[in-house]
């Protein structure tokens, strides 16, 4: 493993393994990983509504994030990361398994899609100087190790007046029942041991961590999912799954 991806508090090695041996099947959509094709759609057309929302002159229909730089931190496959260069984006997406990286990159090229995929942590990229409109940590905070210092170093890569998104599951008896007793052990949705109680976040903790770094919660939503139709929508139920939105004050606020 590089010594960025080893030094750095927040990786956790077991997820790491983990994620190496599922990476080859982040696009098939019937596999391991079609809950988060599913999910996609619907966070992606959320995240739009806030963008248009916050500046405007920006249209859902028009490349609402052309020129606009986005950080994808723990981009997986690229899912997110070719969803945001399709709506006009400049997206660089990061992760610490190298698989993840090699697959996501391939498909991105096959696509025709031009995204900077980089093997490093989030920690190694916050020092330098390079800086971000929007920073994406959709699906990861609930797998680090560390979460203070990964989330400082995300609110690191947020210009001033930029935006950050944090996507996880809640922590509660229900997010257990439903996230993983649920959708690992009856359904499974997903393979056993892809989320661990202890390492799930609450909103409320997400929250002074950016409050900390001078950051302003504009918005937040849940994710509800019909476990039949095999479908997802947006609520304001923050009980199981949850979105936010939040930005980087001005230096003079």
């Amino acid at each position: 493993m590089d010594a960025d991806l080893v030094n750095s508090p927040s990786v956790d090695e077991r997820e790491v393994a983990y994620y190496q041996q599922l990476a080859d099947t982040w696009w098939d959509t019937d596999g391991p990983f079609w809950p988060l094709h599913t999910l996609n759609s619907v966070r992606v057309k959320w995240i739009v509504e806030q963008i248009v929302q916050l500046m405007p002159g920006r249209t859902s229909y028009d490349l609402p994030l052309k020129g606009l730089s986005v950080l994808d931190v723990g981009c997986g496959g690229g899912i997110l990361s070719e969803s945001l260069a399709c709506l006009g984006a400049q997206v660089t997406g990061i992760d610490v398994v190298q698989k993840n990286i090699q697959v996501a990159g391939h498909h991105a090229a096959a696509a025709g899609l031009d995204v900077n995929y980089r093997l490093t942590t989030v920690e190694a990229l916050s020092d330098s100087e390079q800086r971000f409109d929007i920073v994406f940590t959709m699906e990861v905070v609930e797998h680090v190790a560390n979460l203070q210092t990964f989330m400082s170093a995300c609110n690191a890569m947020v210009k001033p007046g930029g935006s950050i998104f944090v996507a996880t599951i809640n922590r509660n008896w229900l997010s257990w029942l439903v996230a993983i007793v649920g959708a690992e052990y009856i359904l499974r949705w997903l393979a056993k041991g892809t989320h661990h109680y202890c390492m799930l976040r609450k909103p409320r903790e997400i929250e002074a961590l950016l409050r900390q770094d001078n950051f302003l919660v504009r918005n937040t939503a849940g994710v509800a999912v019909n476990p039949i139709k095999r479908t997802m929508q947006v609520t304001s139920v923050l009980w199981v799954n949850y979105m936010l939105h939040a930005t980087r004050r001005g230096i003079d606020q």
